[in-house]
């Protein structure tokens, strides 16, 4: 591409203007090229207490094809149910109230062209919920992808967790719908569980609202 004095978008890559951005190409890069720092697919490290976790899946559109550009974010608690945040000295009363400092509680991870992402992380612990109720251990995703006019929310369960049948929120979806949050353990895969988003559709995720 040819440099051109004054006209940075020439050379330096930016995409055409979308519904979300336009994002420049320093920091979405893909394929062989070296991964950029924004992109942090691993929460944990060798010294993060708790059960190693591998989250993996795929986004789809609502007829069931790959989102090969979608980007998702994960947040959560440590194992001990506390979250990375100024906040949670204050939010639970706990004889040690801070988070597990080699455990970063964020994740952010691109889609592939086949719609897949996977983090590496640990089983979060129980956090309160409405009412000072515990909820099931739980992950927040926040999804982005190109046509997308705001940001879906959601949230991954475990789906042979045994408090799922008590949690406050998961009480809030309606019977039919609650499969949609659940990830399913894969049997082969030792702490691996496989988790589906589906934009829209009959298998649509249940989204929420803030």
């Amino acid at each position: 591409m040819t440099r051109q004095r004054g006209r940075y978008d020439l050379y330096a890559g930016q995409t055409p203007g979308q519904t979300l951005g336009p994002f420049f190409s320093q920091g979405l890069v893909r394929g062989d090229r070296a991964e950029p720092a924004a992109f942090r697919p691993v929460l944990a490290t060798d010294s993060t207490r708790g059960e190693r976790l591998r989250i993996e899946g795929a986004v789809f559109d609502g007829l069931g094809r790959p989102v090969p550009d979608a980007l998702l974010e994960l947040w959560q608690a440590d194992a001990d149910g506390r979250y990375a945040h100024p906040l949670q000295a204050s939010a639970v009363a706990s004889p040690s109230p801070a988070c597990d400092a080699s455990f970063s509680g964020f994740g952010r991870c691109a889609t592939d062209d086949d719609g897949r992402f996977a983090f590496s992380t640990v089983r979060p612990g129980a956090v309160p919920g409405p009412g000072g109720k515990p909820q099931a251990p739980h992950l927040n995703v926040i999804l982005g992808a190109r046509g997308m006019a705001r940001l879906a929310f959601t949230r991954i369960y475990l789906a042979d967790d045994p408090a799922l049948t008590s949690d406050p929120v998961l009480a809030l979806v309606p019977q039919a719908r609650r499969a949609t949050l659940l990830a399913q353990r894969v049997l082969e895969a030792r702490g691996t569980y496989r988790f589906e988003v589906h934009l829209q559709g009959p298998r649509e995720t249940v989204f929420f609202e803030f």
